[in-house]
C-alpha cells in the first residue's frame, strides 16, 4: 500500500510516498480503507523535529492521527464491526496518511450518515481540541470570551462551541472571514494593528476569557487586556504557557471516542458546522502542507488517499 513516510526530520522534501507492507490488524485492531486523512499543525513540528524530546519517535516513521474509512478487516476477537462498516477514528501511531490504516477498537466510532467522509476524516485532532480548550477557560451564559484565528480549522469550531455553552464571542480574523463569523453568531474583529481597541470596543470592556489558536502573541494580547490567566487558554504558544503560566489544554485532554462522537453527532444533526477548506490527494501531501502553512485556510484541509 502507500503511505506518507518520512526518512529524517527536515521540511516538506522528507515527506515522501512509499510502498510499504499492508498491515494485518490482531486482537483489538481492525484495518481500515481509508477514505479522507485531516492534516494537522502538530505534524509540522513533529516532522522538523521540534517535538522530538517531548515525543521521541523512531525513524522512519509514517505521519497522520485523523482519519475516516471502510473496514477492510478485523481482529478475531473484534465483533464490533464487520467488512464494510463506515467508521471515523484516531490513530496514536502516526499512520492515518496511507491508503490503509490499523485502528485500535477504542480509536473509532461509526460514522454518522450526514458526515461526509472529509468531515470525519478531519474531525478528531480539531474537533477534540477545540472541545478541550472551549472548556478549558470555563464558559458560562454572559460571558464574553475573545478567540484567535477564529475561522481556522481549530477557531471556526471554538466559536461556535462557545457560543452554544451561551458566551458572547468575539472572533479575530481577516476581512474575508468577517461574514462568516457574524453568520456564526460571532461578533467579527479584524486583527492586525489597533486590534486591542477593537477589541475593547465589541466587548464593551468585559472580556472575561481567550482562547489563542494561533501563537505569535495573542496571550500577550490577553493578558494587556486584563483577562485572567486561568481564563487564558493557548493551543500552540508553549513560551508564553511557561511566562505567564496560562493554559494550554488541546487535543489531548479530549482524546476519546466519546468526544468524537459527540461532535460527530453535532454535525450530524447540522448543529455544529465543520468546513472543509480543500482537498488533496495522498501523492500531493507536500502541496496540502504548503497550503497549511500558510495559516489563512477557513475548515480544515483533508487527504483523500
Amino acid at each position: 500500500m502507500k503511505a506518507v513516510r518520512i526518512d529524517q526530520y527536515g521540511g516538506l522534501d522528507e515527506l515522501k510516498i512509499k510502498d510499504i507492507p499492508r498491515p494485518v490488524p490482531q486482537k483489538g485492531e481492525l484495518l481500515v480503507k481509508v477514505k479522507a486523512a485531516g492534516i494537522n499543525p502538530g505534524e509540522v513540528f513533529i516532522r522538523e523535529g521540534k517535538l522530538a524530546e517531548k515525543y521521541p519517535w523512531t525513524l522512519p516513521m509514517g505521519q497522520g492521527s485523523d482519519f475516516a474509512g471502510v473496514i477492510e478487516e478485523v481482529g478475531s476477537d473484534v465483533t464490533a464491526y464487520t467488512f464494510g462498516s463506515e467508521v471515523i477514528g484516531f490513530s496514536d501511531n502516526r499512520a492515518s496518511h496511507a491508503e490503509y490504516v490499523l485502528a485500535d477498537l477504542d480509536h473509532i466510532v461509526p460514522k454518522p450518515a450526514n458526515v461526509s467522509w472529509e468531515q470525519g476524516g478531519g474531525l478528531f485532532v480539531a474537533g477534540t481540541t477545540a472541545y478541550a480548550a472551549v472548556r478549558a477557560v470555563a464558559l458560562k451564559p454572559g460571558d464574553t470570551v475573545v478567540v484567535s484565528a477564529a475561522a481556522g480549522g481549530v477557531g471556526s469550531l471554538v466559536v461556535q462551541l462557545a457560543r452554544d455553552a451561551g458566551a458572547t464571542v468575539i472572533g479575530l480574523a481577516g476581512e474575508s472571514n468577517q461574514q462568516w463569523l457574524s453568520d456564526h453568531g460571532v461578533v467579527p474583529v479584524i486583527y492586525g494593528d489597533g486590534q486591542a481597541d477593537r477589541i475593547r470596543n465589541a466587548a464593551n470592556g468585559k472580556i472575561d476569557a481567550f482562547i489563542d489558536n494561533f501563537g505569535n502573541g495573542y496571550v500577550d494580547l490577553a493578558i494587556a487586556l486584563g483577562v485572567p490567566k486561568n481564563r487564558i487558554n493557548t493551543i500552540i504558544d508553549y513560551a508564553a504557557v511557561a511566562k505567564y503560566g496560562v493554559k494550554a489544554e488541546g487535543s489531548a485532554k479530549a482524546a476519546n471516542i466519546k468526544v468524537l462522537a459527540e461532535l460527530a453527532n453535532l454535525i450530524d444533526q447540522g448543529k455544529l458546522e465543520f468546513s472543509i477548506a480543500k482537498t488533496y490527494s495522498l501523492m500531493q501531501v507536500r502541496d496540502a502542507y504548503m497550503e497549511l502553512d500558510k495559516r489563512h485556510t477557513r475548515g480544515k484541509i483533508v487527504l483523500i488517499p
